[in-house]
This record gives C-alpha cells, sequence and structure tokens, in this order.
C-alpha cells in the first residue's frame, strides 16, 4: 500500500501503550526517522469529535454494534486524513489502538459478530499494520495502573474484571492467529526494559534500530 511503515501498539488499560509509543517515537525520531504518532480513536479534529463518545460517559452507555460503527467512522476519517497520506509519504506511523482493539473489545469482549468488523474495516479500507506491539499484562494490574490516572476518560474501565479479561484473551488469540505481525511483550515489565523488548523485536522483525 505505501513506502512508509505502520506501526500499532495494542493492549488492554493500563499496559503503557503511550508511554512506549513516545519512547519509540524519540528514539526513531533520533536515527533521522520522519514519524507520525497518533492514537485512536482520535488522531484527527474530527475523530477526537467522535472518541469523547465512546471514552466518556456511563459504561453501558452503546452496544458492541453502535461502538463499532462510531469506531470505523472515526477511523475513517483518521485514516484518509492522517494515515494514509502519511504512509504514501514514506512516514512512519506509531498508532495507539487500531482495527485490533475493536476485534478484542467489540467482539472478543462484546460478543459482537468478528465479521461486522471486517467487513467495516474493507468498507473504510483499513491497512494491515506491518508490526503491531502487543503489550500483555494480567487485566487486575492494568486496571489498577489505569485507576491513577486523572480524567472522564474512563468509560470502558468501568466495563468489570470480567470483561477485561476477555479482552485480554482476544488480544492474545489475535497474536496467535498472526504470528508474522504481532510481537507480544511482557507489560509487567517496566519502562526501560519494555522499550528494549519492543527495541530488539522492531530490530529484528524490520532492521529497525540498527
Amino acid at each position: 500500500m505505501s513506502a512508509g511503515l505502520f506501526l500499532t501498539l495494542e493492549g488492554g488499560e493500563g499496559a503503557g501503550k503511550s508511554t512506549l509509543l513516545a519512547r519509540l517515537q524519540a528514539a526513531l525520531l533520533a536515527q533521522g526517522r520522519d514519524v507520525v504518532a497518533t492514537r485512536e480513536p482520535g488522531g484527527t479534529p474530527g475523530a477526537d469529535l467522535i472518541r469523547a463518545l465512546l471514552v466518556e460517559g456511563e459504561a453501558q452507555r452503546w452496544d458492541p454494534l453502535t461502538e463499532a460503527l462510531l469506531l470505523a467512522a472515526a477511523r475513517r476519517d483518521h485514516i484518509r486524513t492522517l494515515i494514509r497520506p502519511a504512509l504514501e509519504r514514506g512516514k512512519v506511523v506509531l498508532c495507539d489502538r487500531f482495527v485490533d482493539s475493536t476485534r478484542a473489545y467489540q467482539t472478543g469482549a462484546g460478543g459482537l459478530p468478528r465479521r461486522v468488523v471486517e467487513e467495516l474495516s474493507a468498507l473504510i479500507e483499513a491497512p494491515t499494520p506491518d508490526v503491531t506491539l502487543l503489550l500483555d499484562l494480567p487485566p487486575e494490574t492494568g486496571l489498577e495502573r489505569a485507576r491513577g490516572r486523572a480524567g472522564a476518560e474512563d468509560r470502558f474501565e468501568r466495563l468489570g474484571l470480567g470483561f477485561h479479561a476477555r479482552v485480554r484473551a482476544a488480544f492474545l488469540s489475535l497474536a496467535r492467529e498472526e504470528p508474522e505481525r504481532f510481537l507480544v511483550l511482557d507489560a509487567t515489565q517496566n519502562p526501560d526494559a519494555l522499550e528494549e523488548a519492543a527495541r530488539a523485536g522492531l530490530k529484528a522483525r524490520l532492521g529497525l534500530f540498527l
């Protein structure tokens, strides 16, 4: 699809995706790479408006199908206005969450048929990441970390431990389906060790961080 590289970071709440993304961005910039760092839901002004609908408010505000439709709308704008143009210009795009989060949250944990997510992804022409870093940790640990964050974006965190256990299981199932794309990392490590593991994996897969 492009001359650039598309790297996504996935995992449950409190896994450390944002911290690792910032560290990888800094390391790549130091090596002279042209990097775009972004996140989902959101990443563009239009998609950020939809983000607020998804991550704020009552835990049962939407059902999984409504969530998937909102995510697809936000993702379409994100792809069209930011991700695709950056990849076509040869940039490295680092994205905190992408389609795999919809597969894990709305399908794996929420019960939405997988075909719905795949059909929506095809409709919006979602690119497949070159490598997906899956930050894996027990949901109890992740939720405890997440409770320390300030702000109103805690809707998914309030869905309960059972929901987040299903999210973790779904992510690990996706990684088993596509071992050539996924790089599973132990997110219970400290940030330095996690970054080292991520850099080693990306060096082996893509030749980054030589």
